[in-house]
């Protein structure tokens, strides 16, 4: 079990509302990470990824309560499957609201996460606003399983890089991905 220091949460919090990028642990893989609702900090992240900005990156939040602030319509099926997940899960949602328009897909959908990682909870509760979060890596790079993996390159282009867990050297992998259609209709986009 890994405990993060307050100083380190703190440090994050500032640079995320300062429009900053960070570098940090997730549930799933390191992340890059910024203010989901801030366009210009979304725009950073697609730049340090060397990403086209027409594909879109996922969001976390803290818990499920807060679904409902940045998707229009959430189909029940939603909360069955947060409730029986046992391993990380990206839900794709139709009718993304209140989040930066370059993070929306074009079809108006945003992939979100329910996030299990204690420091990413905390970061959240403190920032009190979603966060981007995609792998550690430029677009169309292996996905680094933890921080050891992540570029240099990569490691020198955010405003701060996360301490907790860096020295953790289990092998992570992403999160299964689903979509969910508006009437509750499922498909497998990654199992």
């Amino acid at each position: 079990m890994y405990l993060f220091s307050h100083d380190d949460l703190k440090k994050a919090v500032e640079v995320l509302r300062q429009g900053g990028v960070i570098l940090y642990p997730t549930d799933t893989v390191w992340g890059l990470g910024c203010d989901a609702t801030n366009p210009e900090a979304v725009k950073r992240v697609f730049g340090i990824k060397q990403r086209e900005d027409i594909k879109s990156m996922l969001v976390l939040i803290e818990n499920q309560n807060m679904l409902n602030s940045y998707v229009r319509e959430v189909p029940e099926v939603a909360w069955q499957l947060i409730e029986v997940t046992d391993k990380p899960l990206t839900i794709i949602y139709s009718g993304a609201k209140n989040l930066a328009s370059n993070l929306i897909a074009t079809d108006g959908s945003v992939g979100i996460r329910v996030t299990t990682e204690k420091f990413t909870e905390q970061l959240i509760q403190r920032f009190r606003r979603p966060i981007v979060s995609t792998s550690a890596n430029i677009s169309g790079e292996p996905t680094p399983q933890n921080f050891d993996e992540i570029s240099e390159g990569i490691k020198a282009s955010v405003d701060y890089v996360v301490q907790y867990r860096q020295d953790d050297q289990s092998k992570s992998k992403p999160s299964s991905i689903l979509k969910l259609g508006v009437s509750g209709e499922i498909q497998i986009i990654r199992p």
